[in-house]
């Protein structure tokens, strides 16, 4: 008795002294590093797509790139921290809290609406460049170009409404055999055919380092640059997970603007060097360019190797991308009654394939104009502009949140708060509507065809998906379209 009582006393308080000692690292949430997080951003805004439309310009696609990434990259990443780390919920709860709830629907129904003329443009770059796969004179054929977008955007709709998880791997590993190793070939071939004494085909001197003006037409293709740069806002979630935000923040931002630029300009310049501008195609562009390449160096079979690697790279970001603006969608729709109840229910995996397929049908009837437009490079960049004009309309409303929330409440805890939150904003804001005007002037290359054609296009894309179909939806929802979950809080 008197030797096991001293055991027994000793025993419980030794055994929870290494049981509570792990236990509390574990209970800290994890911490990113700053590099982590500009690698994160470099791959959610890098790609190649749209290369070929800056290569256009020569030299001067340096300027036409570094522009738009002062006046809009650079504010949006910083505008979209601060809210980030402040508020939960995404673009719907920043805006619906520092402007209005409808205009918050009008938000986050841009986010999900650009994606109905952003399908097309992208499945036709896939199009044109699987065409290099099988035969490149179909890259310029608008029905085949019309038939690919339709299939292959159906059977990515069979495949997320499935809810394959998969998607999400694969398009990360499609992101690096499919972006930044082309990318880096690109631009080795492109160093070694000018190291070879061959002559660039667009000028490479001082007096090309902007581009020639002719008018407000001269700059039109800056604005597709405005949406290269759309996504930085995603990765502002993730503020909180940095141990100093107010330092690491800016330096991760600053990091991977300067990876995403040598991404967009060092691609292009090697297209400038070997593709001259009028034998230029919007769509493939940039297979043209390594076709070029490789037939110089006698290793032409590598043109159907790398078109296969592009097409890949270019699938994957589509399936992990179909679902997840309709999702957030669908989120607020059933908290607030925003869509009819047929577009609220969700299949046997949860997925919301309704609203898939009704977005589907919008695509195919958009798609379908490409077998009736001669151009394929003139529709690809037409609905390039549609897509950037609807999503620059959910930056405008960040940027005006952004600045009605730092003034009425300014207490609020934030992970990070932006310098000079007014003028970085201010520049952000002026800098969107002045894309968005250009984008109704017709670049140089499409000057051929009506004026007015051309407007109609582009205006009734805005106004018809970005304006006309949310604000109908205000008017005419019901206060039983509410999810009954949610139903104890009352429409307003």
């Amino acid at each position: 008795m008197t030797i096991t009582e001293p055991v027994r006393d000793d025993r419980p308080a030794a055994v929870p002294a290494p049981q509570k000692t792990p236990k509390t690292p574990q209970a800290q949430p994890p911490f990113i590093s700053w590099v982590t997080l500009a690698m994160m951003t470099t791959a959610s805004v890098a790609n190649l797509r749209p290369a070929p439309s800056m290569a256009l310009y020569g030299l001067a696609a340096v300027f036409l790139y570094l522009l738009p990434a002062v006046v809009f990259l650079l504010p949006t990443a910083l505008v979209s921290a601060e809210l980030a780390s402040g508020w939960t919920g995404g673009i719907y709860r920043w805006v619906s809290e520092g402007l209005s709830k409808p205009l918050g629907f009008l938000a986050v129904w841009c986010q999900f609406a650009m994606t109905i003329a952003y399908y097309p443009s992208l499945l036709a770059y896939v199009a044109s460049t699987f065409a290099y796969v099988v035969d490149p004179r179909l890259a310029g054929n608008g029905v085949y170009v019309a038939i690919v977008i339709v299939v292959v955007y159906w059977a990515g709709v069979l495949i997320s409404s499935r809810g394959t998880k998969a998607v999400a791997g694969l398009s990360s590993v499609g992101l690096v055999i499919g972006t930044l190793v082309p990318g880096v070939v690109l631009v080795v071939l492109g160093l070694v055919f000018l190291g070879q004494g061959n002559a660039s085909a667009a000028p490479m001197d001082g007096g090309h380092l902007l581009p020639p003006w002719t008018g407000l037409a001269s700059l039109v293709l800056i604005v597709g640059n405005f949406l290269s740069y759309a996504g930085m806002e995603m990765n502002g979630v993730h503020v909180s997970s940095l141990r100093e935000p107010g330092k690491q923040f800016p330096r991760s931002v600053f990091a991977a603007t300067g990876l995403v630029l040598l991404i967009f300009i060092l691609p292009a310049l090697a297209i400038s060097w070997v593709m001259p501008g009028e034998d230029l195609s919007l769509t493939a562009g940039v297979m043209q360019a390594f076709q070029g390449f490789f037939d110089h160096f006698h290793v032409g079979w590598l043109t159907k190797v790398v078109g296969v690697l592009l097409v890949a790279a270019a699938l994957g970001g589509m399936l992990a991308w179909l679902a997840g603006p309709s999702k957030g969608l669908l989120m607020v729709a059933r908290q607030e009654g925003y869509l009819p109840p047929a577009l609220q229910k969700l299949n046997k995996n949860g997925v919301q394939r309704n609203i898939m397929v009704a977005q589907g049908a919008l695509t195919t009837v958009i798609a379908l104009l490409y077998a009736f437009i001669p151009d394929v490079s003139s529709a690809y960049w037409i609905f390039s502009v549609i897509t950037t004009q609807i999503y620059l309309v959910v930056y405008l409303l960040m940027f005006a949140a952004a600045v009605r929330l730092r003034r009425d409440q300014p207490d609020r805890p934030r992970g990070f708060r932006v310098p000079a939150l007014h003028l970085v904003a201010g520049v952000g804001f002026a800098a969107s509507l002045a894309a968005m005007c250009i984008g109704f002037v017709p670049p140089e290359q499409f000057g051929g065809g009506p004026l007015w054609r051309y407007l109609l296009t582009v205006g009734g894309g805005l106004f018809v998906l970005g304006f006309l179909a949310p604000l109908a939806l205000l008017k005419f929802r019901k206060p039983h379209w509410v999810a009954p979950e949610h139903r104890e809080s009352p429409v307003r």
